[in-house]
């Protein structure tokens, strides 16, 4: 796809004006970084960084049957949500491959903001409105992605930025909620959740108060240590956390259960697109699982689909893998043989034709120093 033929965020022109180096990514034209990788990292694990969302796919499904529908169409128990609140969850196939990992926030009695990932936008709407077609409409399905923006601001001072931008005494959302404010004139929704580790928010506003909101965010944030961050930062950001990414970590030929997020699924629920096939892998266990490691030592840095061995027999291949800014070492995902994924295990990363080895470890593999 060439640069013209790329989608741009309404934050775009302010990316460049920043001299932030763009690169393709999911079909859009993003900020990979600003200054460095590492610097952009240590700000939003020590201070505060923002990052532009606004790729991401925004819907809106309303209507007095939407609940019920989302509860067949997802993974995670959707009654259990009172307005105001999110949870993370799956769209699968029917074989329960993951079509997307998403957030969806109840924020009516009767309307639900699903947060979907940049490169799904078509296939998620397109799966979900041949679904609603295919019986007597319950709910409504609107798409609304290219009149919203959105940022993520992270990191831990991030409730003193925000206490600047809408007073002292006003609370910031709980984890996992999202509630409704109006900052100089602009209505934004803000939602207490993130894909760094850190204390955070995601703000959802109009497309056409984006640069006014990213610019007021940096200004009044400076003295809070406030920077922007691109999407190099996000991914070692996310991998120390051990968060999976679409496309990489999670797949149409991976299901939730392989992928140790088996919490985000309720098997309890009658029905959902993808529930026998996710059963199955429950009762008789997944063939491969997703680990989290850590190089041993000094060398390369893993990168995806290097091969995994142990005990000299390949067992798999890495999903993800990075340099850590914050352990210093090189770290990464993959899937290996269930037989091989306990923690603990020894393994061997082959890069370019050499071993280097590394230990599965605990997720997540950053822990934060109280």
């Amino acid at each position: 796809m060439s640069e013209a033929a790329q989608k741009k965020t309404p934050l775009y022109q302010e990316h460049v004006r920043l001299g932030a180096r763009m690169v393709p990514f999911g079909g859009w034209l993003m900020p990979v970084q600003y200054t460095s990788i590492v610097d952009e990292h240590q700000t939003v694990r020590n201070a505060v960084g923002m990052f532009d969302i606004s790729h991401m796919g925004q819907f809106i499904v309303s209507g007095n049957g939407a609940r019920d529908w989302l509860n067949a169409m997802l993974t995670n128990n959707v009654a259990k949500l009172v307005v105001g609140q999110g949870q993370y969850t799956f769209l699968l196939n029917d074989n329960g491959g993951v079509i997307d990992d998403l957030i969806l926030y109840r924020i009516g009695e009767a309307e639900f903001l699903l947060v979907v990932n940049a490169s799904k936008i078509e296939e998620d709407f397109a799966w979900l409105e041949r679904h609603l077609k295919e019986g007597p409409s319950p709910c409504q399905l609107k798409n609304r992605s290219a009149d919203f923006g959105g940022v993520a601001i992270q990191g831990p001072r991030v409730v003193d930025l925000f206490h600047d931008l809408l007073g002292q005494n006003v609370e910031l959302p709980a984890r996992n909620h999202v509630i409704d404010f109006v900052i100089e004139e602009m209505p934004v929704s803000i939602a207490r959740t993130g894909y760094t580790g850190e204390d955070g928010v995601e703000v959802f506003f109009r497309a056409s108060d984006a640069a006014r909101f990213w610019y007021l965010v940096l200004e009044r944030g400076a003295k809070f240590g406030t920077k922007p961050c691109g999407l190099g930062a996000r991914d070692t950001l996310r991998l120390e956390m051990c968060y999976p990414l679409n496309g990489s970590d999670l797949s149409a030929d991976r299901n939730p259960i392989e992928a140790g997020l088996g919490f985000f699924v309720d098997l309890k629920k009658p029905n959902f697109t993808g529930r026998e096939k996710l059963l199955e892998a429950k009762t008789n266990g997944a063939r491969e699982r997703l680990i989290a490691f850590k190089m041993n030592g000094k060398g390369p840095p893993p990168r995806p689909h290097y091969s995994l061995f142990s005990g000299g027999n390949r067992v798999g291949e890495i999903s993800s893998g990075t340099l850590s800014p914050s352990l210093n070492i090189g770290i990464g995902m993959g899937y290996v043989s269930a037989a091989s994924a306990k923690i603990g295990t020894p393994l061997d990363v082959e890069i370019r034709g050499q071993k280097f080895p590394a230990t599965i470890e605990k997720k997540p593999l950053y822990k934060k120093q109280s």
